[in-house]
């Protein structure tokens, strides 16, 4: 049977051509989603067999459970579990409720700490080693005013890769892969990038000259949970053009 991958909303945007690619390598793909059922019924269309969306609110630690147990059952346990799953709700920091802090804090951060808790003694049980990837931000370094949620559930999201590559070694290798710029529909609009003068204005700041693509991303991802990455755990990979060179 062929390996299987968890990518945590792996059916849109980035985390689409996240499980693109781990099918075109030959792994089943369960996908949690939280609530765009049209673009999860088109991903599965468009993969077939090896690609199983599943519907999941990763902040919600008793629904992780059920699906954790139900992936378990039905598919048996991942050698690679992806940590995608992410919101933005900003707000300058005066202006931010405790509920968009608890919110954004409780999917960025806490969604990571369910998913990979309730796989990771599964993964650990198997044959074979593990891979996961925690998917993070470039504002988990640099801040940016009107994020202090996101900032700080990205900050948090590198400790906490540390963390889990220490208390998981040697049998699972855990990585920060950090996207820069990417061209996705969400960052287009977030950054105005179908108006010409906002798009110039970024990609001055990029010394690749260029916005990525979600391609370029997962070439990383490849990387990370393949072989040529076997001696690598614990760190962060930035995939940014030399935006931030951190």
């Amino acid at each position: 049977m062929s390996p299987l991958a968890v990518v945590s909303g792996g059916t849109r945007g980035i985390g689409l051509t996240f499980s693109r690619r781990l099918v075109k390598l030959g792994h089943r793909v369960v996908a949690p989603y939280r609530s765009d059922a049209v673009a999860a019924a088109s991903a599965a269309a468009e993969l077939g067999d090896a690609f199983h969306p599943v519907r999941l609110d990763v902040a919600d630690a008793e629904a992780v459970g059920a699906i954790v147990e139900l992936v378990l059952a039905e598919h048996g346990p991942p050698t690679v579990l992806v940590n995608n799953a992410g919101i933005n709700v900003d707000r300058p920091f005066l202006e931010m409720s405790t509920e968009d802090w608890r919110r954004v804090l409780d999917t960025n951060l806490s969604g990571v700490f369910h998913l990979t808790r309730g796989f990771a003694p599964a993964m650990l049980a198997a044959e074979g080693d593990g891979v996961i990837v925690n998917v993070g931000a470039t504002t988990g370094i640099r801040p940016r005013r009107n994020g202090a949620n996101y900032c700080a559930s990205k900050a948090g999201l590198l400790q906490l890769t540390k963390c889990l590559a220490l208390e998981l070694a040697p049998r699972i290798r855990v990585n920060c892969l950090i996207p820069g710029m990417t061209e996705t529909d969400e960052l287009v609009t977030r950054f105005r990038l179908d108006d010409p003068a906002a798009r110039a204005a970024v990609v001055a700041e990029i010394p690749r000259g260029r916005i990525g693509t979600t391609e370029e991303i997962a070439d990383a991802l490849e990387f990370l949970v393949g072989p040529a990455s076997g001696y690598l755990t614990g760190q962060k990979l930035i995939v940014d053009g030399g935006q931030f060179m951190w």
